[in-house]
C-alpha cells in the first residue's frame, strides 16, 4: 500500500476561553476535536461541513499557523506537528495555502509583480530570473503581463484568486490547502477557478485538501470526501460512494439540500428532513453523539454515547450508533425518539 503524502492522526485544536478579573481559563473552544485522515500524493480530499465545523482550523493547524493541542501531522513520512523556525520554512516550501478571501490575501500596496516576487525571493531565485518566472506563473493561471503593474483594487475577485493561486504554486509545492477558494466568487468564476485547479493538479501532480461547504463542487473535484461536524469527522469515503449512498444522517441532510439541474439528478438525491436549528457552539458540545440535537433519527442512546468512527466497507467509515450496514435502509425503519433540543415527534421519518 502506498504511503500517504499527508497523514493526520487524532488532531486537536482547543482554544482557551478566558474569564474573570484574572482572565483565567474557564473553558475551551474545541474547534478540532480528534480528527484523522490520509491523502495520497496526487489525490484530492474534500473536507465538507457547515460553517463552524472546524474545517479551516484543520488546515491552519496542518500548516503550523495554529498550534495543535494534541495529535500528529505527518507529511511525506516526517512528523511536522507544530513546526517552528527552519522546520516551518521547510514545510512551507512544500505545503502552501489558498485562503477564502482573495482580497484580504493580497497586500493592497503591492502590485501583482511584487506579490509574486516575494515567495520567489524567499526561495533564493535570482532577480534576473524572477521576471521570466513571474510571467510564466501568470500564464499558468490564464493571466498575462498586462497585470504585472496592477494593484489588487484594479482586479476582479476571480483575477485576485488567480494571483493567489499563482503565488501558492510559485515555489512548486507538493500539497495545496484550499480553504473555501471559490466561496467569495460568482458562480461562473467559481467554475473557472475549479477548472484551473484541476489543470494545475494534472500538470504538476499536486495534492489537494479542498475545504468547502459547497457540495456541488465536491463531486467533480475530489477523490475522497470527509464530512465534518463540530470538530470531528462523521463520515469519510470515496466521493462517488458518499454521494450515491450517504449513510450518516448529517451527510444525507447536506446532500439533500444540494441544488440539481435535472429530474434525473433529483432522483439520486437522498430524501431527508431539512436541518433544523444552528450548529451548537464548539465551546459547549452536546454529550453523546454531537449531532443528536439536530438529528431526526436520534434514539435515547444517542444522548449518552458518542459513537466511534468505524469501517462499513473497505473504503468507508461512519460515526453513527443507529446505522446498520445489514439493513436495507436503516433510516427508513428507525423510529424517531425526541432528543433534547430537537423538534422531533414520535413518528417514523422516511429517508
Amino acid at each position: 500500500m502506498t504511503e500517504p503524502l499527508l497523514s493526520v492522526r487524532d488532531l486537536e485544536k482547543h482554544f482557551p476561553v478566558k474569564g474573570g478579573v484574572l482572565k483565567r481559563t474557564i473553558g475551551y473552544v474545541r474547534a478540532v476535536d480528534g480528527i484523522s485522515f490520509d491523502i495520497e500524493a496526487g489525490r484530492t480530499l474534500a473536507l465538507i461541513g457547515e460553517s463552524g465545523s472546524g474545517k479551516s482550523t484543520v488546515a491552519r493547524t496542518i500548516l503550523g499557523l495554529e498550534t495543535a493541542t494534541g495529535g500528529t501531522v505527518t507529511f511525506d513520512g516526517r512528523d511536522v506537528t507544530n513546526p517552528t523556525g527552519a522546520e516551518r520554512e521547510a514545510l512551507h516550501e512544500r505545503v502552501q495555502m489558498v485562503f477564502q478571501d482573495p482580497t484580504s490575501s493580497l497586500n493592497p500596496r503591492r502590485t501583482v509583480r511584487q506579490s509574486l516576487e516575494v515567495p520567489l525571493s524567499a526561495a533564493g531565485v535570482e532577480k534576473s530570473e524572477r521576471r521570466e518566472r513571474i510571467s510564466e506563473l501568470l500564464k499558468r493561471v490564464d493571466l498575462n503581463d498586462e497585470y504585472l503593474g496592477k494593484y489588487p483594487h484594479e482586479l476582479s475577485g476571480g483575477q485576485k484568486q488567480r494571483v493567489n493561486i499563482a503565488r501558492a504554486v510559485s515555489r512548486e509545492p507538493d500539497l495545496l490547502l484550499l480553504d473555501e477558494p471559490t466561496s467569495a466568487l460568482d458562480v461562473s468564476v467559481q467554475a473557472k477557478i475549479v477548472h484551473l485547479l484541476s489543470d494545475l493538479q494534472d500538470e504538476f501532480g499536486l495534492t489537494y485538501l479542498f475545504i468547502t461547504h459547497d457540495l456541488s463542487l465536491v463531486k467533480n473535484v475530489a477523490d475522497r470526501t470527509a464530512v465534518m461536524y463540530l470538530g470531528r469527522i462523521q463520515e469519510v469515503g470515496d466521493t462517488p460512494e458518499v454521494f450515491s449512498d450517504p449513510v450518516h444522517p448529517y451527510t444525507r441532510a447536506l446532500l439533500s439540500a444540494v441544488p440539481v439541474a435535472s429530474r434525473e439528478e433529483e432522483q439520486y438525491k437522498p430524501q431527508h428532513e431539512p436541518l433544523e436549528g444552528e450548529i451548537p457552539s464548539p465551546k459547549d458540545i452536546p454529550d453523546g453523539c454531537r449531532f443528536h440535537t439536530r438529528c431526526p433519527f436520534a434514539i435515547d442512546a444517542c444522548t449518552d454515547e458518542e459513537p466511534e468512527l468505524v469501517a462499513t466497507s473497505a473504503s468507508r467509515n461512519v460515526r453513527c450508533l443507529i446505522y446498520d450496514p445489514d439493513a436495507e435502509d436503516t433510516f427508513e425503519r428507525t423510529p424517531t425518539v425526541a432528543a433534547p433540543g430537537t423538534a422531533n415527534d414520535d413518528t417514523t421519518r422516511d429517508s
